[in-house]
């Protein structure tokens, strides 16, 4: 059974990264509550700096794909650029969350998928490929119904807007040098990046209090998205281009909605239509990717396997 996942380990670590996640977006809004969005950025990202730190120590700053001028200057100055995104896209987050509900929130940042296919057309001068295009547009029309089928937005709406234009250059940016650096090495150099950006914004912002809630939402935020999602998405993306990434992720506003309607955050039927569209698109952007070759297993007849990705795995965690 596991051998024949091996295959798909990109694809179902960006699932897991996707439900990490979503699985938060009602911890952080509680959280919000107590603390400032800078506030808790600054905590979040301290506990993932600690959480990442032996990881880099014992594995290096090189890839797969080192070039010959790369180097630790290199990396830092990537790692940095990449962080300034991720700060915006964190920073917009939470003070959405702040004046709008998990389920909008979750659902208006899912609108990343439409800014990626954009980003990555200006950015390598080429357009994007029908599916991803036929997806990225039944993607759309599903988060429009998720978020209610109207368009006016509220402050907090908009703001999260933002994130998802941050999140949609980011994931660009990554696709394009994951495979340079060390995973861990990479999303350390961001996280730092992060919570000191977030720390001098807090400095005319606040910083509010830290309570037990606000202490259980930065240990699941810091430990779980910040280190472990954020390591999935980043290694994932070695082998998945960011169009088809973007859409795997939208498996995140999904699991959103479901958190949202057990606290009481009812979708209506054209919000299930709307996330049923989701998946739809999803389907779209991955059918074929896996292309089906004929193999002969000796003693049974001939049966079509999923091709084997030789990559898929070879530059994993585990060094």
């Amino acid at each position: 059974m596991l051998g024949r996942l091996r295959p798909y380990a990109p694809e179902l670590a960006l699932a897991l990264a996707s439900a990490l996640y979503g699985s938060t977006f009602v911890v952080v809004q509680d959280s919000l509550k107590h603390i400032s969005p800078s506030g808790f950025n600054v905590l979040r990202f301290s506990i993932a700096t600690i959480a990442l730190t032996p990881f880099v120590a014992r594995r290096g700053w090189r890839g797969p794909d080192l070039r010959a001028t790369d180097s630790v200057g290199v990396l830092v100055r990537v790692g940095i650029g990449l962080g300034l995104f991720g700060l915006v896209a964190y920073q917009s987050q939470n003070v959405g969350l702040h004046h709008t509900t998990t389920s909008n929130s979750g659902f208006i940042t899912g609108l990343f998928v439409v800014f990626i296919p954009i980003i990555a057309a200006v950015r390598y001068r080429r357009p994007p490929r029908t599916r991803v295009t036929v997806a990225v547009l039944i993607a759309l029309v599903g988060l429009f119904l998720l978020t209610g089928a109207e368009f006016d937005l509220s402050f907090g709406d908009a703001v999260t807007v933002l994130s998802a234009l941050a999140w949609g250059a980011w994931m660009v940016g990554t696709g394009e040098v994951t495979r340079r650096f060390d995973t861990f090495a990479l999303i350390l150099v961001q996280v730092v990046t992060i919570g000191l950006g977030s720390a001098v914004i807090a400095l005319g912002e606040g910083f509010g209090e830290i309570t037990p809630t606000v202490v259980i939402g930065v240990l699941a935020t810091g430990v779980g998205c910040s280190a472990i999602a954020f390591a999935l998405s980043t290694w994932a993306q070695r082998i998945i281009e960011p169009e088809r990434a973007g859409m795997i992720n939208l498996l995140e506003p999904i699991v959103v909605g479901i958190i949202g309607y057990f606290v009481g955050e009812r979708l209506g039927i054209t919000g299930y239509i709307g996330a049923a569209l989701i998946l739809a698109g999803i389907f779209v952007v991955e059918c074929g990717t896996h292309p089906a070759i004929v193999t002969v297993v000796p003693g049974s007849e001939r049966r079509i396997v999923p091709e084997h990705r030789p990559d898929s795995l070879g530059d994993g965690f585990v060094t």
